[in-house]
């Protein structure tokens, strides 16, 4: 490992008083160098020390800050203090694995939830008291009446969708009530405008015409507001809130930059700036600087802050199944920079995984089953997309995926959901290794093609044909049930702290 030479006054590198102390790069392995400085001899001194004496001592000297005076900083100097951990819900697969759930079960005990990226392209189904609510761009965790819910930077936002979600969760039952004064959305978050739904049609139209497929998206305008957004012609709420005319002016640029790309689309300036404006002064009261807002949450007073990620690794526009995949970060880093938080505050990270695969759209599926097995699948779990209405795809567990996701998020624990799905099967496949050329690889490929070319290994377990439904412990499962639990913990290292058995909040067994 590489290793830049700090100087021990508490400066980076050579500060101004130690103007003889040449910066140097040295190989620091095994063993960690590090340089000595003397103010007064205006030298440098290059010394190595042993790691454990590093690990026991480098958190204090990190915690030295430079005091802006000739010598040292007195030892001992008291580190910043970390603040509040946030909890962190995550999909292991391609979405869908019953998160809203998860976050709905830990929501009863939080004071804030949060969603730091994505945009109503999500979709979470949470049931209480037999009222089934579906959300798309609000955190599912606004449904307790407690619950601050935070809309993070990292989420993009269609309004008129946002103010549409909310009003038909209200209708359904009492549990959003007053919602409007329980959100908090960050005015660094971008705006979906309707022009990017009407892009985001026209571009699969385009995909499918000139490559005879498309990308399965959701056509809610995710992709081209996130490419606006990295092309640095995207509006944020901060704009919409702050000088309408150079707003509406910013808006009138990229509309019409859209319209030169896609001569078909068709965009009614106008009428859009006006439905905006009228958002103005609706959201007004909502928006706050999300650095600081979160900033307090995390070095207030005690507080329990959950997140909920959308979509799911194997969907991430880096780690994911590329190009099938969303267009943001929806593992582990984007709840950093998705909410503007440091690393250090990130505490347990809990991964959802369905006890069998399910995906939406097109894409390579290595343990997809198309066949008797993938339609009893998708019949007995209802697998129809939440946002999307199409059919998922359906088959076996894949653990080489689950324990890929792992290495990326650093799960603390999982939630294995819907297991009662599979109450019916003599036998159950998992899949447990890769084969590409009759070659074991111990990696996920990233190349598509390569992955369309996997020969999924399986181990054959025996099946339970009970109800599991009823079961409200772990030592209320069939034996071949827990034996299965436990397999999964045992292949990818990591303990399952909830298994799901049926819909509703209290079908959710915790296991610790």
């Amino acid at each position: 490992m590489l290793e830049r030479i700090n100087c021990d006054c508490g400066h980076l590198y050579a500060c101004a008083r130690c103007v003889n102390v040449a910066v140097e790069w040295k190989w620091a392995s095994p063993v960690l160098s590090y340089l000595r400085c003397s103010s007064s001899q205006r030298s440098g001194v290059l010394s190595a020390r042993d790691p454990a004496e590093m690990s026991e001592s480098g958190s204090q000297e990190a915690a030295e800050a430079p005091n802006g005076s000739d010598s040292p900083p007195a030892k001992g100097a008291p580190r910043p203090a970390v603040g509040n951990k946030v909890t962190v819900v995550l999909g292991a697969q391609w979405g869908d694995e019953g998160k809203g759930k998860v976050v709905d079960l830990l929501a009863q005990d939080a004071d804030m939830v949060c969603r730091c990226q994505g945009g109503n392209n999500a979709g979470h189904t949470v049931v209480v008291d037999s009222v089934e609510y579906d959300f798309h761009l609000l955190p599912s965790g606004i449904i307790n009446p407690k619950v601050t819910a935070f809309i993070g930077n990292g989420v993009v936002i269609h309004l008129p969708g946002l103010f549409e979600e909310a009003e038909k969760n209200e209708r359904k039952g009492k549990s959003l009530k007053d919602w409007e004064k329980r959100l908090i959305i960050s005015d660094r978050a971008h705006i979906v405008f309707d022009f990017h739904q009407a892009v985001d049609g026209v571009q699969e139209q385009q995909r499918q015409e000139q490559a005879g497929k498309n990308l399965g998206t959701t056509k809610k305008g995710i992709g081209p507001v996130y490419s606006a957004k990295a092309a640095r012609s995207g509006l944020r709420i901060c704009d919409l809130l702050a000088d309408f005319t150079q707003f509406s002016e910013r808006y009138k640029v990229l509309a019409q930059q859209y319209k030169a790309m896609y001569p078909t689309l068709e965009i009614d300036i106008e009428g859009e700036l006006v439905k905006l404006k009228d958002y103005v002064e609706q959201i007004k009261p909502m928006v706050r600087d999300g650095v600081h807002y979160m900033y307090e949450a995390l070095h207030g007073p005690p507080k329990k802050i959950l997140v909920e990620g959308a979509n799911a690794a194997l969907l991430d526009i880096d780690f994911g199944t590329y190009p099938f995949v969303t267009s943001s970060n929806c593992t582990v880093g984007g709840v950093c920079t998705g909410l503007g938080m440091p690393p250090q505050n990130v505490g347990e990270v809990y991964g959802v995984v369905k006890a069998y695969t399910t995906r939406v759209g097109i894409g390579a599926f290595p343990s997809e089953q198309s066949n008797e097995i993938g339609e009893l699948l998708q019949t007995r779990g209802k697998e129809v997309g939440v946002t999307t209405g199409r059919k998922r795809r359906c088959g076996w567990l894949d653990l080489v995926l689950i324990k890929y996701a792992h290495m990326i998020n650093g799960f603390t624990a999982i939630a294995l959901t819907k297991l009662d799905i599979l109450d019916v099967f003599p036998e159950i496949k998992v899949g447990v290794a890769y084969k590409v050329d009759n070659q074991t690889i111990p990696h996920f490929p990233a190349n598509q093609e390569v992955l369309h070319r996997v020969e999924v290994q399986y181990e054959t377990l025996p099946g339970w044909n009970s109800d599991t439904s009823a079961a409200r412990s772990f030592e209320e499962l069939p034996e071949n049930a827990q034996k299965y639990v436990r397999f999964v913990e045992e292949h990818v290292g990591v303990p399952v702290k909830w298994i799901g058995v049926g819909k509703s909040r209290e079908s959710m067994i915790q296991l610790f």
